[in-house]
């Protein structure tokens, strides 16, 4: 994953990540290795570039919103932008060891 943290908000971010979990999946989705990216502006903008565990995704909208909705309410944050991509591809070794375990995968 990639960071900077420009506005100092790193690990408010984070902590607020790890409460939006894919409906589908008991982990939450910085645990499933979706997040690729996440920028802190001074300005008070963050941007996250993450993907999702098929592009297909059902509730892609409603985890987006999530993000979104959870970001925004930190103190300091003007303006989130979430950008998805598939590139890399999502696949299982990008899950943190918590989540494998959680999972059954270990």
């Amino acid at each position: 994953m990639i960071i900077n943290d420009a506005a100092g908000l790193q690990d408010e971010v984070i902590a607020r990540l790890r409460t939006v979990f894919d409906p589908e999946l008991p982990v939450n989705i910085y645990e499933l290795g979706l997040i690729y990216e996440l920028i802190t502006h001074v300005d008070g903008t963050v941007k996250i570039v993450m993907t999702l565990t098929a592009p297909g995704c059902p509730v892609a909208d409603q985890i987006l919103q999530d993000v979104e909705r959870r970001l925004s309410d930190i103190e300091g944050v003007k303006e989130v932008r979430v950008e998805i991509t598939f590139d890399p591809p999502w696949d299982r070794s990008m899950m943190s060891e918590e989540a494998q375990l959680e999972l059954g995968f270990m």
